[in-house]
């Protein structure tokens, strides 16, 4: 999936049947700030959205996917290509299964975080999006000048780290941090079916200006099993 197509369709879709940031944020539930992500490639939308949006807007979901704004034709002949292609692709559809991507939702059981995130499987892969990361624990106006941010893996005892992020820089709050933080890994070798229940996490460990450290460990789950 590429965040920057997906990002200008949804922003054509928007401006198409002149709707603001705000407006359309309402409409599926979100900020104006994470339309604004979307449309500038830094997010995607959750694949439910992504779905409901297809839906509302009479287009195709692998369009939206792939970020082309091919709206559905509803003539006889358009139905009946439809129909001649979708016999033509169950023919080889089991030649091709290994390249068909599935998706699923990434949430979190933290009572503490809303996170939003996806992943995009098949027999060989799989790839995993998460954004929109929101601390709603105890009120936490702490600055930290270093902050690192983990996504692993944990099998029995071990942890397997899939991606780290380190920030350095400049005092900043922990949702400000959280505002830019968006974790793409692509091409994981790791299948969904072999991802055990519940057994992504994210750690995140703060050090504020006084070199006190603060800890989250934030369990991920799948909507279902794969």
């Amino acid at each position: 999936m590429d965040q920057e197509k997906i990002g200008d369709l949804i922003k054509k879709i928007r401006k198409k049947h002149n709707l603001t940031q705000a407006e359309f944020a309402e409409k599926y539930g979100v900020t104006y700030q994470a339309v604004s992500k979307w449309e500038n490639g830094k997010n995607i939308p959750d694949v439910s959205l992504l779905k409901q949006m297809s839906k509302d807007f009479n287009i195709d979901i692998n369009d939206m996917l792939e970020g082309n704004l091919n709206q559905k034709r509803k003539s006889k002949l358009f139905i009946l290509l439809i129909i001649l292609i979708t016999i033509t692709a169950l023919i080889f559809i089991n030649m091709n299964k290994s390249e068909s991507f599935s998706f699923k939702t990434i949430s979190s059981n933290c009572s503490n975080f809303n996170i939003t995130g996806s992943i995009a499987y098949n027999n060989k892969k799989s790839s995993i999006y998460i954004s929109d990361i929101n601390y709603c624990g105890k009120e936490d106006n702490n600055k930290y000048t270093k902050i690192e941010c983990i996504l692993y893996e944990k099998n029995i005892n071990k942890e397997n780290v899939i991606n780290k992020m380190n920030y350095n820089k400049e005092p900043i709050t922990l949702n400000e941090f959280l505002k830019t933080l968006n974790i793409k890994i692509d091409e994981y070798e790791r299948t969904c079916k072999k991802y055990s229940k519940n057994s992504l996490f994210l750690k995140i460990k703060a050090q504020d200006e006084e070199g006190k450290i603060k800890k989250h460990v934030i369990p991920l789950s799948l909507e279902d099993n794969c």
